[in-house]
């Protein structure tokens, strides 16, 4: 591990304008959107890097920067820069990224000036465990000039939205399509193997490819648009996939937080008894930044079932049922809270219903509201999907809603 660590740079992008998790992306990038209560999304493909043992992190951000900038800042000031360590935020130069692959030449003088050996590109929006050293000694072991972290599914609307592989018998790729309407499954079987954003480059291969894609009008200046399937095309190049799998062989736990429904999903499967996601593994911490903040204080007889309570709330007597409360959340007497996901500083007054909801931080829910698809009719003040969850959006000073 020691040597990857000095060998490598792990590149972290984070997307572009996240349209689709508006209004959560209004005033911030997709990696900083809150998860888990007291979480951002870019603190996992963070803590994957450091307890992997690999700390030079360049995070490249497209739009709303501000807030990363300051939770990388307060949150991740853990590195030794006399020791080579650092995770540098970077942006935009001069106006905005054509595409992933532009993200990375735009920055790729701090490559040229590192010369690592290895690069790793991750994406900064998605939720997953993975021991980056693992993928590192695969890539090695096999030669290869690029190797792309894959996982196996049956959901072809998934296959459809994600990169496409085919391998031969010895794990190489010799065929890969971005976001296809028609997806090819794997020989034999009613499974597609599917790109999860990660790919372990050789550095100089991944600089020259990013320079002459640079100089190609027609490109789109994307990973898996251009680079990979340019790459998998040359006969010159080796390009072998990594099959992300548990121990016990099936496919690892990986979500791509792209929507407001699949952000909900998640988040509602923390909740499990057992879930498919565990922040609870002390051997693989999730780090974060943390407000000094006191202890969470529950009034006489609040009921509280299935929920994650994060430190600050203070909670009169009321019902929260599989819910999620982010630090500093107040929530007033005979409120019902049910399904439903309530992000840093928001005050709940005395009396309202709030289901299947994500209320953005800050917020000051007035008394007597209710906060529930099919009884919303305040326009302009919230949206809510197809599948009926309700999003308040952030900074709403005194929201009045409906009463009952």
């Amino acid at each position: 591990m020691r040597g990857f660590a000095q060998e490598t740079v792990v590149v972290i992008l984070g997307g572009g304008k996240g349209e689709r998790l508006l209004p959560l992306t209004e005033m911030r990038a997709k990696p900083a959107v809150p998860f888990s209560g007291r979480h951002r999304i870019v603190d996992f493909p963070l803590s994957n890097a450091v307890n992997s043992g690999l700390r030079k992190i360049l995070l490249i951000l497209a739009t709303n920067a501000p807030s990363a900038i300051q939770h990388a800042n307060l949150g991740w000031n853990i590195f030794h820069t006399e020791l080579g360590e650092y995770c540098r935020v970077l942006t935009p130069r001069q106006g905005i990224y054509a595409g992933t692959a532009d993200a990375v030449f735009q920055n790729s003088y701090h490559l040229e000036a590192e010369e690592p050996r290895y690069v790793l590109i991750v994406s900064g929006d998605q939720i997953y465990k993975m021991d980056y050293s693992v993928l590192l000694a695969y890539h090695s072991s096999k030669e290869a000039d690029l190797t792309i972290s894959a996982l196996e599914t049956e959901d072809i609307e998934l296959a459809r939205r994600s990169g496409v592989l085919e391998i031969d018998e010895e794990g190489r790729v010799i065929g890969f399509e971005e976001k296809p309407s028609n997806p090819k499954p794997m020989l034999g079987a009613k499974k597609y193997l599917i790109s999860m954003g990660i790919y372990c480059f050789n550095s100089g291969d991944l600089i020259r490819g990013l320079a002459e894609d640079s100089l190609e009008e027609s490109s789109n200046h994307d990973f898996g648009k251009d680079i990979i399937p340019g790459m998998v095309r040359d006969e010159k190049k080796s390009v072998y996939v990594f099959l992300f799998r548990k121990e016990n062989n099936e496919p690892g736990y990986w979500l791509d937080i792209g929507t407001i429904d699949s952000y909900y999903v998640a988040s509602m499967g923390l909740l499990e008894v057992n879930p498919d996601f565990n922040l609870y593994d002390q051997n693989w911490p999730w780090r974060t930044y943390q407000k000094q903040l006191p202890p969470t204080k529950v009034v006489f007889e609040a009921d509280i079932r299935g929920s994650i309570i994060c430190e600050g709330c203070v909670i009169d007597v009321s019902e929260i049922t599989r819910s999620i409360l982010s630090p500093g959340v107040k929530i007033g007497k005979g409120v019902i809270v049910i399904d439903s996901i309530v992000m840093n500083g928001v005050a709940v007054g005395d009396g309202s219903v709030v289901k299947r909801a994500i209320v953005d931080k800050e917020n000051v829910i007035s008394a007597g509201s209710i906060i529930q698809s099919g009884n919303m009719r305040y326009e302009g003040r919230y949206e809510t999907t197809a599948s009926g969850i309700v999003i308040i959006p952030r900074h709403h000073a005194e929201w009045k809603g409906f009463h009952q």
